[in-house]
């Protein structure tokens, strides 16, 4: 019998998740990575060193591969439709792909199916910029280059028209988009196979530090089963509408209006396995990663429902304490059911190396723990 090689374009820790939910399946990955230190590097055994914005780099890396999926959405679109008119699968899609590539495509489709949205629109200098505000409640905006933007860069909070020149000196188009007042951040998961079959991952909340993801709660409390359906039938109605294959991240902004109904505004698309859904790998019956490789092979998906009342994941940054492996001893030893995730990554100020995963029947329990493995591996809690 033989297997299917899965090519994986990217070589960061997704594709380090993503093999690992390979391999008991014995499904094969070849992967495409920048450098041999990269994160999957580290673990892939079949590993093209080269650059992925290069066609000819692209093609070599396709041959041998049953299908192509990425941990990243930064591939030209042009290259993936010439491996597409080469014959090789490519999921998602550069049709599908292209809408989490650009976020002035993304922001058309969605007002064309009717999703919504923050207001926005694409702007051309500082007086178009100042223009927008005007048409709204004013100063602040938020201003994103369409394309190569994530956790946080290429996103200016923008309290001026003096403050707006930075996102121009790109050179490439700006898309502005109004201030939201949210009460706080959710976000819906689904994965989709070619032949359509699709499941949905509870909502959970998501909670940002200086634009980094820093913890997720699943699900997401206090939510009301009508605004969690709501959230999850949009996901996965984007993800029909858009053509998606594999995993789908919906990230979205909560707001309440003056009569105290709660909404939901769709901030930004994903479509890989998303840090909003590494709680999954411990905390569902099927993790992201597991129906992310089913769903680019066209698999029967899994079941994505939880395994515990809370599952939190708590993502570990790089600090001034490089040596993480000696906290090892108290985090297990203060938490038995403690999940470890590192990355292989070199620690830096700031950098995700690694989360943790905790989960259980209490919630400020389960907070407390993974914060605090998360505080003690990073070194800002040493006791």
């Amino acid at each position: 019998m033989t297997f299917p090689v899965v090519g994986m374009v990217g070589g960061g820790q997704l594709a380090r998740m993503t093999h690992e939910a390979g391999i008991p399946l014995g499904i094969r990955f070849k992967l495409l990575s920048d450098t041999p230190q990269d994160s999957a590097a580290q673990v892939v055994g079949d590993v093209v060193i080269g650059d992925y914005r290069d066609l000819d780099t692209l093609r070599e890396f396709a041959k041998g591969c049953d299908v192509i999926t990425f941990d990243h959405e930064h591939v030209p679109t042009e290259h993936l439709r010439a491996l597409e008119a080469d014959g090789i699968p490519v999921r998602p899609g550069p049709d599908a792909l292209v809408h989490a590539q650009d976020k002035g495509v993304m922001r058309a489709k969605l007002d064309a199916i009717g999703v919504p949205s923050p207001r926005h629109r694409i702007v051309r200098d500082v007086d178009d910029v100042a223009a927008f505000a005007a048409e709204g409640d004013g100063f602040p905006v938020i201003l994103k280059t369409v394309r190569g933007g994530y956790d946080g860069k290429g996103v200016w909070f923008v309290r001026s028209a003096e403050e707006a020149e930075a996102p121009f000196r790109a050179g490439v188009p700006v898309l502005a988009e109004e201030k939201v007042d949210f009460v706080r951040e959710l976000a819906a998961n689904v994965v989709r196979s070619p032949h359509g079959q699709a499941v949905a991952y509870p909502v959970v909340e998501s909670q940002q530090v200086d634009g980094v993801c820093d913890t997720v709660i699943a699900p997401a409390p206090g939510i009301s089963d009508e605004l969690a359906l709501e959230a999850e039938a949009l996901a996965l109605r984007i993800a029909k509408e858009l053509g998606v294959v594999g995993h789908l991240a919906v990230e979205l902004f909560e707001t309440v209006t003056a009569e105290g109904d709660h909404r939901i505004l769709v901030n930004e698309l994903a479509m890989r396995p998303h840090n909003s859904g590494h709680w999954t790998q411990d905390g569902a019956i099927t993790s992201q990663f597991a129906n992310h490789v089913r769903a680019v092979l066209d698999l029967p998906l899994g079941d994505p429902r939880p395994r515990a009342t809370w599952t939190v994941m708590a993502n570990v940054l790089g600090g001034d304490y490089p040596d993480m492996y000696s906290a090892y001893l108290h985090c297990m030893a203060r938490d038995p059911q403690l999940k470890i995730h590192m990355y292989g990554k070199d620690v830096k100020p700031g950098r995700k190396v690694g989360h943790v995963n905790t989960y259980g029947d209490d919630l400020d329990d389960v907070l407390e723990r993974a914060r605090h493995a998360a505080g003690y591996l990073r070194g800002t809690i040493t006791e």
